[in-house]
């Protein structure tokens, strides 16, 4: 198999430290299963980020450093991608970068994260006929496979709600899942939904912005046309655009953080893996 998005998510990885990424991994899988669940390996020098309560002071009054107690997790874990497919990912995000680009590198880069960790990985999304299920898997190979068959099927026809309701429905295990979607996507889950996933998993939204109607050269995917120009110029209804674009992301915002949900809006290719790692260490932080 041509491991091409396995090739482009190293070379954009290759800008951190392979320190700097298990420090993130480290501290993300603590900030999710406390105690019994993660044994203590070494001590290692205190970063900005780490959580103080695992400061050891008695070392760290040794030696005149701030150490760490830094644990390794007795289990693998369970990841799970529930990716949107509807028309909306075939738009451009913010800053003009093709939508579809930034869910395939987001949701390959997290992938290809807990791969280094050996934790097993799945997919489910709503394809042009059915929905298609990738089963708990480790592997580059499996990232690739799904992050192939993730393209192909981008432009269904698309509920990610329903989509969330059949996992809590036929997936019983605990896991640690991705939902890669845009504003349209998350507005959309119930409250109802986001509880009851709340409850029994670990869960995380990752937000692909969307283009301005208002710019240059802007094309509706529903209408399946370009908007004509009176309209892109006009800076009322730029205004307008911007005003209740702002008020359904910071409503949005709110809803999540009730149910501790973190969440990270990504805008363009180039920030992919800064904003994942900010999700993780914002995930940390809310557990």
């Amino acid at each position: 198999m041509n491991m091409k998005y396995i090739t482009q998510i190293k070379a954009n990885l290759s800008i951190y430290t392979k320190k700097k990424t298990s420090n993130i991994l480290d501290g993300f899988y603590n900030s999710i299963y406390k105690g019994k669940s993660m044994n203590f390996e070494d001590l290692r020098e205190y970063v900005i980020g780490d959580n103080v309560k695992d400061i050891d002071w008695k070392a760290s009054a040794r030696t005149n450093k701030i150490l760490i107690k830094q644990y390794i997790a007795e289990k693998k874990h369970n990841i799970l991608f529930i990716l949107d497919t509807g028309k909306k990912m075939l738009a451009d995000t913010r800053e003009l970068d093709s939508k579809k680009s930034v869910a395939l590198m987001a949701t390959g880069t997290v992938c290809y994260l807990v791969d280094t960790h050996g934790d097993s990985i799945s997919a489910i999304y709503r394809g042009k006929n059915d929905i298609k299920y990738f089963p708990f898997k480790t592997g580059l190979y499996n990232i690739e496979r799904i992050l192939n068959s993730y393209e192909k099927d981008m432009g269904c026809e698309n509920n990610l709600e329903d989509l969330i309701n059949y996992v809590l429905k036929f997936i019983t295990r605990r896991m640690i899942i991705f939902i890669v979607t845009d504003i349209d996507g998350m507005s959309n889950v119930s409250e109802r939904t986001l509880r009851r996933l709340s409850l029994l998993h670990d869960v995380m939204f990752i937000n692909v912005s969307d283009a301005l109607m208002t710019g240059y050269n802007s094309f509706d995917v529903d209408m399946d046309k370009y908007i004509p120009d009176y309209i892109l110029e006009d800076e009322k209804l730029k205004e307008i655009e911007l005003e209740i674009k702002t008020k359904i992301y910071e409503e949005t915002k709110e809803k999540f953080k009730k149910y501790k949900i973190a969440t990270t809006t990504i805008h363009k290719q180039k920030d992919i893996v800064s904003d994942l790692f900010k999700l993780l260490e914002r995930r940390k932080f809310e557990r």
